[in-house]
């Protein structure tokens, strides 16, 4: 389904009540293949994870907010890049932990390296009654698809093979 800016689409009714996410899956093509644009998570609990902790930027919809909305805001805040262009909704995926993530991929270029994230703060060390702010993505990278399904969160894997299957 093709959606341009701001979607109409309206929220399933098996997510209602369901903690969800909105985010971005990022592609180019180049002469070797398709890449896509992956974020690692920023804060101390990613800082040495690597395979299977990568995603698409993306982030909470918030209370009233429509998801396609709230996917280019989050797309927004994790990169400091607005993206435009035709948008291809994919299935929306359920991870481990229980969180829906809709998401939507939109062939664009960014360069990886420049990202200015957001920032969230936390108590760290733990226990300490110190806050510390981190950046929600640390770094990005671009990765071609067999790459991107060994670093990318297991569940949203499946937005890779649905995007690869959408532009055979």
């Amino acid at each position: 389904m093709l959606h341009e800016r701001l979607s109409d689409c309206p929220v399933p009714r098996k997510f209602i009540g369901v903690k969800r996410s909105a985010g971005i899956l990022l592609y180019r093509r180049r002469p070797a293949g398709l890449e896509v644009l992956l974020a690692h998570p920023g804060g101390p609990f990613w800082a040495r994870r690597d395979a299977g902790a990568w995603t698409i930027p993306k982030g909470a919809i918030d209370e009233g907010e429509e998801p396609f909305a709230a996917a280019l805001r989050e797309f927004r805040e994790e990169t400091g890049s607005a993206i435009d262009g035709p948008a291809r909704e994919l299935t929306p995926v359920k991870q481990r932990g229980g969180k829906v993530v809709q998401a939507w991929a939109i062939e664009g270029d960014l360069d990886a390296s420049a990202i200015r994230s957001s920032l969230f703060e936390m108590e760290w060390p733990p226990r300490s009654g110190t806050m510390a702010q981190f950046p929600e993505i640390d770094r990005a990278q671009w990765f071609m698809l067999d790459e991107a399904r060994l670093r990318i969160l297991p569940a949203q894997a499946a937005f890779l093979d649905e995007l690869a299957r959408g532009l055979d």
